[in-house]
């Protein structure tokens, strides 16, 4: 029983191509052949002509079976063929080397080194010929003017045919082994040279990613697969199409050993943290490192090279994503008619990209950046052209969220459903030196979608908040707040309406976030900018957070502020380090002058906060969702707080800055600015 269970692990083991075995006989010829090529040239010269005296043995004693009918041994006819045979080599070998038989190249033996040899053929026929046959000579001799006693020509022993028979299996044995050192020497050259040209790399996951992944390299020619590492101690020591899987401790020893640049993961189904254990395994052994996306991307097809992505710092920052409530995901979603405004940006953009799976009736995209919006529409209608099973619509609308007109228009005309409100300014140094239309985009601009929506009779209404909203020293996060506030009032009084907000960090490659600026600054050599040693921020993935945002939305009973579990807070320079690091480039400091790339520390900039908090208050409420929390923050009554915002207008309207800053600070006393007025109109207005 035991062995039969062994040979039907066996057997599965084989269908899926692992094999315990030896390699194959196509891995020994390879060998042989790269063996031969790493040859000294005067060992292949001396190779060759053993190989040549070989092929005259052989040519004299296939003539005799052809002209006995019968394999002749050599001691039955031992003076005659050994004497047949030592003549061949005699005169074969000195025309030969005459010919410039051995100063070819046989990798690269065309029709030059093809006619070398056929005119060294003919010579040594004329010359075999002549010794052993006795009616070419005396025909010679009377065409030259004398006489040959036909009984004074011949060898005894030796058929006279022989003479003949023996330099055509010659030529033929050598031509062939010409042409067959050509094709085997010919290709094997040109694929060592190609494969020394190409990076060498290991492929960690031997499972049908991986299977998958290394049958497109062989026939891409882009890299070149030396084995697998793998984590299943059971596939240890076996061989997958040809090559050896490893287990994972050996990662540091096979890679020096191969001098292998890159590791490839294709693990789409691991854990974050496993992952993360084998990059920084990888990491320790200096190897570049690439990876495949999770199985969630990988779910619609076979996997490609095209399908391999740079590591990036989402795969060290990003967490084991909740899988999804698709209850939260399609409510406010499928079949409805969706609205996003600042579709454009990166939190807007994605939204669409999530929204547009969950198979809306109608999607509309509301971006004032005509380039923004151009490239988001085009990407969508792309993915509804593949997708046959999505079955949405998508409008591009060029609309500001601050002409009450053209938003009337937009939502009487469809009468959205869910109205998801993305837009706004996020550049926390840009807002702080243009704060009157930070306050106006972020403010106004979510007062007047939001009173619209309400008009229009739209269900439910998202706002995207910030942590930055939470005990805010700069204007884009009081802003935030404002708005924050504004839709708490709306709620409170009575609308129809399902006002909520959903508060989170930084997301990763945001256009707000620090990594793409790091990108761009590794691209140039550095050096990278942080604006203090001690700052440090929370991060989220794009996907994760519209995810969140979507199922945060469906909780709604309105006027809910909605806090994400962002996870652990992380130190900017560690960051930098680590990003430093995944370009395959050291860090240069005091310490470690031939560094690659330098961090400049640069001073923290106008309302920037060393530490970001995600609440106002510390009574957080749980929800159904594990990565979603309700925040009980105050505010003001809608009747008190649009009295406080016709003097914020009135403010804006005459450029005040500084009376605004202060009516921002009484409608947010958490609001504690940390500098002086840096609006630029305001301080050239002043020097």
């Amino acid at each position: 029983m035991r062995r039969t269970a062994q040979s039907a692990e066996t057997c599965s083991l084989r269908e899926l191509g692992f094999v315990r075995t030896n390699k194959g006989f196509h891995v020994i010829v390879r060998s042989t052949t790269q063996f031969f090529l790493e040859l000294p040239r005067a060992h292949k010269r001396l190779f060759a002509l053993t190989i040549d005296c070989s092929l005259c043995i052989l040519a004299v004693w296939v003539a005799y079976y052809l002209r006995l009918g019968e394999w002749i041994a050599f001691n039955d006819h031992s003076f005659a063929m050994v004497e047949a045979t030592l003549i061949a080599v005699a005169i074969s070998i000195p025309l030969f080397i005459r010919f410039g038989l051995y100063r070819a190249i046989f990798r690269y033996a065309g029709w030059a080194a093809q006619g070398a040899i056929i005119r060294a053929m003919c010579v040594y026929t004329l010359v075999y010929a002549t010794i052993f046959s006795t009616n070419l000579l005396p025909t010679i001799g009377r065409a030259l003017g004398f006489d040959v006693d036909p009984s004074l020509v011949g060898i005894p022993g030796v058929p006279r045919t022989i003479g003949l028979m023996q330099p055509l299996l010659l030529f033929v044995f050598v031509g062939g082994s010409r042409a067959l050192a050509r094709n085997l020497l010919g290709g094997r050259y040109e694929s060592m040279r190609r494969d020394g040209k190409m990076p060498k790399v290991m492929i960690y996951g031997a499972g049908s990613s991986g299977r998958q992944l290394a049958a497109a390299l062989a026939n891409s020619h882009e890299m070149k697969v030396l084995g697998f590492f793998d984590d299943d101690t059971t596939l240890h020591g076996s061989t997958l199409n040809g090559q050896m899987i490893y287990p994972s401790e050996d990662l540091l020893r096979v890679v020096t050993r191969n001098k292998v640049s890159d590791i490839l993961l294709a693990i789409p189904s691991a854990t974050r943290i496993r992952r993360n254990e084998i990059i920084d395994l990888a990491r320790n052994a200096k190897v570049n490192i690439r990876t495949l996306p999770g199985v969630m991307e990988l779910a619609q097809g076979r996997v490609t090279v095209s399908d391999l992505r740079e590591l990036d710092i989402e795969d060290l920052l990003g967490r084991d994503a909740v899988a999804p409530h698709h209850i939260l995901m399609t409510k406010n979603i499928t079949g409805k008619t969706v609205l996003v405004t600042g579709a454009g940006g990166s939190i807007g953009s994605e939204l669409c990209r999530q929204i547009l799976l969950l198979n809306p009736q109608l999607l509309l995209l509301v971006e004032r950046s005509e380039f923004g919006l151009y490239t988001i529409h085009q990407e969508l209608e792309k993915k509804l052209a593949d997708r046959p099973d999505m079955t949405g619509r998508v409008i591009p609308l060029l609309a500001s969220v601050n002409d009450e007109a053209r938003m009337r228009a937009i939502m009487q005309a469809w009468t959205p459903h869910t109205l998801y409100h993305a837009a706004a300014y996020k550049h926390v140094p840009l807002v702080e030196h243009n704060p009157a239309e930070g306050v106006m985009n972020n403010v106004f601009g979510t007062l007047t979608t939001a009173k619209v929506a309400e008009e229009c009779g739209v269900r439910d209404f998202v706002l995207i908040s910030t942590d930055k909203a939470v005990r805010p020293t700069n204007v884009m996060g009081t802003t935030k707040r404002v708005a924050e506030m504004v839709l708490q009032a709306l709620a409170a009084n009575g609308s129809e309406t399902r006002f909520s907000m959903v508060r989170f960090g930084n997301v990763l490659g945001s256009s707000g976030s620090v990594v793409p600026l790091f990108r761009k600054q590794i691209r140039e050599g550095g050096p990278i900018t942080i604006t203090h040693k001690e700052i440090t921020r929370y991060f989220m993935t794009i996907p994760e957070a519209a995810q969140l945002v979507i199922q945060a939305g469906a909780m709604a009973a309105g006027g809910e502020v909605f806090v994400l579990d962002m996870g652990d807070p992380v130190k900017i320079i560690d960051l930098a380090h680590k990003m430093i690091e995944l370009s395959g480039l050291k860090l240069r400091s005091d310490s470690h002058p031939n560094g690659d790339i330098a961090i400049d520390v640069v001073g923290l900039r106008p309302g920037e906060k060393l530490y970001e908090e995600l609440l106002i208050g510390d009574n957080p409420v749980a929800t159904n969702h594990p990565r979603v929390m309700k925040a009980n923050e105050t505010f003001l009554r809608w009747s008190k707080l649009i009295a406080e915002l016709s003097i914020l207008t009135a403010a804006m309207g005459k450029n005040d800055i500084t009376k605004l800053r202060r009516k921002l600070n009484e409608l947010v006393p958490e609001f504690k600015p940390d500098g002086e007025v840096v609006d630029w109109i305001h301080m050239e207005l002043a020097s």
